[in-house]
């Protein structure tokens, strides 16, 4: 089966997520908002009136199944392609986490979109430095220091200890965006978080997932999508 992924085709996004466990399992998928007429074919399923309509990208299409909401996404790919537990006190476990990780996202995003999404981030500047100051005192270390624990305490190489789950693969682009969006930051931060700092290099060297940051499958981060580098919340 084919899978049939649809996001917004310009943005790494919440769709970015699920590309990484695809990309990990190996499974073969359409990015389909990236094709030609991919965009309206979209729309249309969001609008349509029958079946299980998502409210929003990303979605899959599997089959005839279609699943909206990242965490649920992923919930759905994990079981099975081996990301997940295969006892559903794990997979639920795994959920939670990746529910709690789809919280953190929203905090990012609200870092330089602090008054919402409908201002463009030049009508909310102060506000925005405000909420990326009490980001990186209060929420980062909160966040990443509650993933940093967990490693450590399992003592293996991923979240869960010796086997990687798709948790271990939001945690790489954790990383990787909090890199990109706030690079000062994130280079002073890094020396309280080296588990999850050996995660992303251990994710990055896999080699599904090293040929895929290396391909035109994966779309460069950029000020359009949720991590952004805006120099005046960099200091």
């Amino acid at each position: 089966m084919t899978y049939e992924l649809y996001y917004w085709p310009g943005i790494q996004g919440r769709g970015e997520y699920v590309r990484l466990a695809i990309e990990e399992a190996g499974a073969d998928y359409a990015d389909v908002a990236r094709t030609d007429r991919g965009m309206s074919a979209m729309m249309r399923m969001m609008g349509g009136a029958e079946g299980t309509p998502p409210f929003a990208p990303p979605f899959l299409k599997a089959g005839k199944l279609v699943i909206g909401q990242t965490a649920n996404i992923l919930l759905y790919l994990g079981s099975r392609h081996g990301l997940a537990p295969k006892a559903e006190a794990g997979r639920l476990w795994i959920h939670q986490l990746q529910l709690t990780i789809a919280d953190f996202v929203l905090e990012i995003h609200d870092t330089h979109h602090p008054l919402g999404p409908s201002l463009y981030y030049e009508d909310q500047r102060a506000p925005a430095k405000r909420r990326t100051e009490e980001f990186w005192k209060e929420r980062v270390p909160k966040y990443l220091g509650y993933f940093e624990r967990m490693i450590a305490d399992r003592g293996g190489s991923f979240v869960t200890g010796r086997r990687l789950t798709y948790v271990d693969l939001s945690l790489f682009q954790i990383v990787a965006g909090l890199r990109y969006a706030f690079p000062k930051r994130m280079n002073r931060f890094e020396r309280d978080i080296p588990q999850l700092i050996g995660l992303h290099d251990r994710i990055a060297q896999r080699s599904r997932i090293e040929a895929y940051l290396a391909s035109k499958r994966r779309i460069p981060f950029n000020e359009d999508g949720i991590f952004r580098r805006y120099k005046a919340l960099d200091i």
